[in-house]
């Protein structure tokens, strides 16, 4: 399939990123990204705030300022009431006010399933684009959200995660990228991406498909929420942690030491995880401290590598 494109398609459909990039000037380019998705949470504001951090969060990854924004909602408007909806669309208003973001339009559609989401337009500098395929020998790798919200959001449906479990799993997806894409501006980072869908070795798998380069992860050091290991040892592990399981195991080699617990929060799929940033290794600390004094939390989890005999090393 031959898609469009042009010579100002910075970043388009040619490899797998967090979103397209297309020049206007010399000093100037778009980046724009859409995404949407069915209620992780059963509260209709926090879902809004939910889904707005996660649409907003590719923009970020690339480097960019999301600029504006436009509502996709699908409602069934027979099964559920108006207020819901007013509910959820308020959640992403208010995320979107934090983030500077203005709201342009949108569309909806009546649907039998609930859904949410938005297409976020912003802005970056042409030579500031950070993508996946960035990745240097030495980078460090940093972590800036804790793995586990697939997993534990598994254990809310099924009524088994406490008040205190859903709250702090609730804010942690609702909170911003945007303190961490600031902080990474000022530093070299090679590449970057931010942990969703396909969980932390799925995106990281991303990164390194097809370059000579591979990626040790240093497990003692990955940030996993309490919850999740526990979770999934009760069997409750998302659908879609297998599907990732399947797709990239063969890129992974774990050491035997570990628990095998770990590659279910791995392959986990996240909603609005951190930032997986590959900073030059000199700056590596500097960018933790930064991180933190910036209230977001950090890890350092792994270096790249010349030549690993697999893409990915869990040790």
């Amino acid at each position: 399939m031959e898609f469009p494109t042009n010579a100002d398609v910075l970043v388009g459909l040619s490899r797998a990123d967090d979103a397209g990039v297309y020049r206007i000037n010399a000093e100037l380019a778009l980046v724009q990204t859409v995404d949407f998705f069915t209620p992780v949470v059963d509260d209709p504001y926090w879902f809004g705030q939910i889904a707005a951090a996660n649409a907003l969060s590719d923009i970020y990854a690339m480097g960019g300022i999301p600029k504006t924004a436009m509502n996709l909602v699908c409602f069934p408007v027979k099964k559920m009431e108006m207020n819901i909806l007013r509910a959820m669309i308020q959640g992403g208003l208010d995320k979107l006010t934090e983030a500077e973001v203005v709201l342009l339009g949108g569309h909806s559609v009546e649907d039998p399933e609930l859904k949410y989401g938005m297409a976020v337009t912003g802005f970056i500098h042409p030579e500031k684009i950070l993508t996946k395929n960035g990745l240097r020998p030495g980078d460090i790798l940093i972590l800036t959200k804790p793995l586990g919200t697939g997993i534990i959001n598994t254990a809310i449906k099924a009524g088994l995660a406490s008040q205190e479990t859903t709250e702090r799993v609730t804010r942690q997806m609702a909170a911003l990228n945007r303190n961490a894409a600031d902080v990474m501006a000022a530093f070299s980072i090679g590449a970057c991406t931010d942990i969703t869908g396909f969980g932390l070795l799925g995106h990281l798998a991303e990164m390194t498909a097809g370059i000579n380069l591979g990626a040790r992860l240093w497990a003692r050091t990955i940030p996993i929420l309490p919850e999740a290991l526990e979770f999934a040892a009760m069997g409750l592990i998302p659908g879609g942690a297998y599907k990732n399981k399947e797709f990239r195991e063969s890129m992974v080699s774990f050491s035997s030491s570990l628990s095998p617990l770990l590659p279910e929060v791995l392959f986990d799929p996240q909603t609005s995880g951190g930032l997986l940033m590959a900073v030059a290794p000199g700056q590596a600390e500097d960018l933790l401290q930064a991180l933190k004094q910036n209230g977001v939390s950090g890890a350092l989890i792994g270096e790249v590598v010349r030549n690993a005999q697999y893409p990915i090393i869990v040790e």
